[in-house]
């Protein structure tokens, strides 16, 4: 994957891009951050494998209903669900 010292090769900043991250910040969320495009990431190749033929579709299913199910433990082991939502106009939402 990438270098201890965090300096990927090409190869490795290709296969898995990172984007900067511009929400709130706060550790748990940049953790949760990372995790998504992860997931995202994960997803993508799944598809693009059942796609192709190179998996069946019910393999894709099981493969993005288990990256789902770890995302959603991430989410709640960081204790996200548990804060109220910070709007700025201090509005409840629709």
């Amino acid at each position: 994957m990438t270098n201890p010292n965090g300096s990927g090769s090409n190869k490795d900043k290709f296969l898995y891009p990172r984007h900067r991250y511009y929400g709130e910040v706060k550790p748990e969320y940049i953790v949760f951050n990372a995790n998504l495009q992860e997931f995202a990431q994960r997803v993508s190749y799944t598809c693009n494998l059942e796609t192709g033929g190179k998996i069946a579709p019910e393999v894709a299913f099981r493969q993005i209903k288990s990256c789902w199910n770890q995302l959603k433990r991430s989410y709640k082991g960081l204790g996200i669900e548990d804060e109220p939502p910070n709007d700025e106009d201090g509005s409840k939402g629709a």
